[in-house]
């Protein structure tokens, strides 16, 4: 999960971008970068750390052009380092330069790694978003593809989720895989120009005039004259009827006041909130573990009855604790990042709901703090089904074994959290917190990947 931008035709082009990330920097607090094009020259800046930290003003007034490009990551493919940051760039001889940000993970990295790589195409990173960038340039430069062609190409071969935005010179080009895995959408702005950014709040910043959802395998050419649209049809390349949307965007990812899949964010949670409510324990008070539970909590206290109450206080300049890449950090973080109010937990039959169970160290922590803050019982309610399955389409559950829902029964987790007692949202519900069930992916609980 990462999180991109795009802007055309603006003079305050790397402003705008850098608004925009800001927006998004829930998707992702590792690195952050931005390649601005003033109509010769590609111009680039990435770092380590938050985006406000990254581009300051002496760093932004060194980057002037009309387009500009953005990305704010949170590390799957790659290690965290800043050879890995995007957007990476390309300069050819004598033709133009190349920049991409892509948010996703590709399945065939690899395959087409080394395939490129016997033709003498050279990597610097270990990062998808670079290798889709090479594909396209050796697609043109080599085949003498088009850019439309060449990202054609792409979607055809290369497997996997990205929403993705390149730029050029003087053009931007927007392009989404054949599932519509991840979310990406774009608009035009009051003043004129083009946006185009992950979630619909980075656009909201910018006063956007209309906001559209990119389709799946669709490809837009943004240039001075008009915006091409080009459109594969994406049963020549998907395994499934539908589009397989990540239903883990609306459960934790997304911001609430996101709008993504043509979906509220909020509604989606409040609703998960008020089926998992359905025939519970008594209760005193209803807390979430803040933020991303904050609405499936609200839907949870709205349909039981039971007072809503924001027991635990974040601190919100620690970074999300699930995205952490390292388990030691997220350990640290979780003492740094919540502190329970005061004489709050006393006596009281605490339902805590929080968006999900990855590996389980986390809430133990958190079941031990609310309990220690003299909670009489602690109910663990989760607004999702339990993920037990890898999933390799971006987010960082790389392997089965971290998953404690893939080694331990229901019954030995609520042990292992200290939790009185467990209650997963149910596979029937979670179909009924979204209007399309059949367009989700939901591989990471039940282990059904749509790309293979």
């Amino acid at each position: 999960m990462c999180g991109i931008i795009g802007i055309f035709n603006s003079t305050k082009a790397t402003e705008l971008a850098m608004l925009g990330l800001f927006a998004e920097q829930h998707r992702g607090q590792e690195s952050c970068g931005i390649a601005v094009s003033d109509g010769k020259y590609i111009k680039s800046h990435t770092g380590m750390g938050l985006v406000k930290d990254v581009f300051t003003p002496k760093i932004i007034k060194k980057m002037n052009g009309h387009i500009a490009i953005g990305h704010v990551r949170y590390p799957t493919r790659g290690s965290s380092e800043k050879k890995n940051s995007q957007p990476h760039i390309v300069e050819t001889l004598f033709g133009p330069s190349y920049a991409l940000s892509s948010n996703g993970d590709l399945i065939n990295y690899w395959e087409i790694r080394d395939e490129l790589e016997k033709e003498g195409v050279f990597f610097a990173s270990d990062n998808d978003g670079e290798l889709l960038l090479k594909y396209i340039v050796y697609q043109i430069e080599i085949k003498k593809e088009t850019i439309v062609d060449a990202i054609k190409n792409l979607i055809r071969n290369i497997k996997g989720a990205y929403s993705t935005v390149l730029a050029t010179k003087n053009e931007l080009y927007l392009f989404r895989d054949a599932y519509a895995m991840r979310p990406m959408c774009y608009s035009e702005l009051k003043n004129g120009s083009i946006a185009v950014a992950s979630e619909s709040v980075a656009l909201d910043i910018l006063n956007p005039k209309w906001k559209k959802e990119m389709k799946a395998a669709q490809i837009l050419k943004i240039s001075e004259n008009d915006i091409q649209e080009f459109q594969i049809d994406p049963q020549e390349i998907r395994s499934t009827e539908t589009e397989k949307h990540c239903i883990f965007e609306h459960i934790y990812f997304s911001r609430p006041d996101s709008e993504i899949f043509s979906e509220n964010v909020y509604k989606v949670r409040e609703k998960i909130g008020a089926l998992l409510s359905k025939d519970d324990v008594e209760v005193d008070v209803v807390v979430p573990v803040p933020d991303s539970s904050n609405f499936i909590a609200l839907g949870y206290a709205k349909k039981s009855g039971k007072p809503f109450e924001l027991g635990l206080i974040r601190n919100h300049y620690v970074g999300r604790t699930f995205i952490k890449p390292e388990q030691t950090i997220r350990d640290e973080s979780v003492t740094q990042k919540f502190n329970p109010l005061p004489h709050f937990f006393e006596g009281k039959k605490i339902a805590l709901v929080d968006d999900s169970i990855v590996r389980g160290t986390t809430l133990r922590k958190i079941v031990k703090l609310v309990k220690n803050a003299g909670a009489k019982e602690v109910h663990l309610r989760i607004g999702s089904p339990a993920v037990k399955y890898s999933c390799f389409y971006g987010i960082d559950t790389p392997t089965q074994e971290e998953l404690i829902a893939n080694n331990m029964s229901e019954k030995e987790i609520c042990e292992f959290t200290g939790a009185d007692s467990l209650k997963f949202l149910s596979w029937e519900d979670l179909d009924k917190s979204v209007s399309r069930p059949q367009n989700y992916c939901k591989a990471c609980f039940n282990g059904d990947y749509p790309i293979k």
